[in-house]
């Protein structure tokens, strides 16, 4: 059920709260100053990695039509898709590394291996989702406008078909995201800035004719006779990426533990209550180092929500601080391994795809809001955002 109170959840003092919130903010600070050489060369080294490895990948596919070529061409290519989409762009475009001041790796310029505009992404995300984090009626991260993943989300016969939609939006997962920020609710109700929605979709063109121009016209014309191989390579890799980004994604954010709550909850919400809120509303997952690199350090998720802005490379030690605060204060800490909290979060697809009184209650229960139908806010209906959510400009709306 969707918490209207987290405090009263968690049964803690407003003292305790606050607490809590100053123990958080000494994490950030520790984590700020202690930033270095070591945390740059880090970012550095993984992009060489990553360029060497679609380098490596693109030319091994001038052999494609080699099987054991397109194997191998494939697989470095699919890995560097995912990389740049996880550890890289995603946490890039959080702002994790502009204390460096270096241009090319600066949320402000970067512009990732997808389909979706960086700067919308940056406004859905960065703006939207890690404000509101799984608050009904504001987050539109819930479901992704496509699934109901929420016993307050009304549901409708056209839930039936939750098993296909996503399974669509797990091979369709970079095209989804694409039209995210477009908010399809707000158009399907004629809510929408005509003017607005006609600046999303032309920055949308451009950004998918040059993903689509790279990836299935260029570089396959470059392999001459392997084009053919070579297209299907490429093909191959985005979905590599879409399948992986899509179930890291999920597993952050919908297992049994991690939370949704009620528009009563962010009234008047302190920074504190904030911090409180991202604890609940996360969920890690367990993991080696390479994992947790392949999955942008969002096996950290409930790091990454307390800190987005911090480097990922760090939420490794920032995790050994925030679980025995959790213990402290009687918080869930939410973590498993990556096949259950997957596992978890599909079992919730299947069940939410029926009425409410077909099916039993996985999430924790305690007070909750009434039913909620609209996915999210305009941005003049939102408080101003918090200053650690990573810039975001309205160039593309303005």
């Amino acid at each position: 059920m969707a918490i209207a109170d987290v405090k009263e959840y968690t049964h803690l003092s407003s003292e305790e709260v606050e607490e809590l919130g100053r123990e958080l903010d000494q994490i950030r600070q520790d984590i700020e100053e202690s930033r270095c050489d070591a945390d740059a060369a880090y970012i550095n080294r993984l992009i060489k990695v990553q360029r060497g490895l679609a380098a490596a990948g693109r030319v091994t596919l001038f052999a494609s039509r080699w099987r054991p070529a397109w194997v191998a061409g494939t697989a470095m290519l699919g890995v560097a898709k995912i990389l740049e989409n996880m550890e890289i762009g995603h946490n890039v475009m959080h702002g994790q590394w502009d204390w460096m001041n270096d241009p090319e790796i600066h949320s402000s310029t970067w512009e990732w291996d997808t389909a979706q505009p960086a700067e919308q992404w940056k406004h859905s995300h960065n703006y939207v989702h890690h404000q509101f984090t799984n608050v009904l009626g504001h987050d539109n991260d819930i479901g992704y406008g496509i699934l109901r993943m929420a016993r307050e989300q009304k549901w409708h016969p056209a839930n039936l078909g939750q098993p296909v939609y996503n399974a669509l939006l797990a091979t369709l997962f970079q095209w989804g995201v694409a039209l995210h920020d477009l908010d399809i609710e707000a158009i399907r109700k004629m809510e929408k800035d005509p003017e607005v929605m006609k600046k999303q979709l032309a920055q949308i063109g451009r950004k998918v004719r040059r993903q689509v121009g790279k990836d299935y016209v260029i570089f396959p014309l470059l392999t001459g006779p392997a084009w053919r191989s070579t297209m299907s390579a490429n093909m191959t890799a985005n979905l590599m990426r879409n399948l992986w980004s899509y179930m890291i994604i999920f597993c952050g954010h919908f297992p049994d533990g991690a939370l949704h709550f009620s528009e009563e909850e962010i009234e008047d919400e302190t920074r504190a209550e904030w911090y409180l809120r991202q604890m609940l509303g996360s969920a890690n997952f367990t993991g080696g180092p390479l994992l947790h690199v392949m999955s942008g350090n969002l096996g950290y998720q409930i790091e990454h929500h307390l800190f987005p802005d911090l480097p990922s490379n760090r939420y490794a030690e920032i995790s050994d601080r925030v679980r025995p605060l959790c213990e402290k204060y009687g918080i869930p800490y939410t973590t498993g391994p990556l096949h259950r909290q997957y596992g978890q979060a599909l079992r919730t697809i299947m069940k939410l795809s029926l009425p409410n009184r077909m099916t039993k209650a996985d999430r924790p229960d305690g007070p909750h809001g009434p039913e909620v139908q609209r996915g999210r806010l305009s941005d003049a209906e939102r408080q101003q955002k918090r200053r650690e959510l990573g810039g975001w400009s309205s160039r593309a709306s303005a």
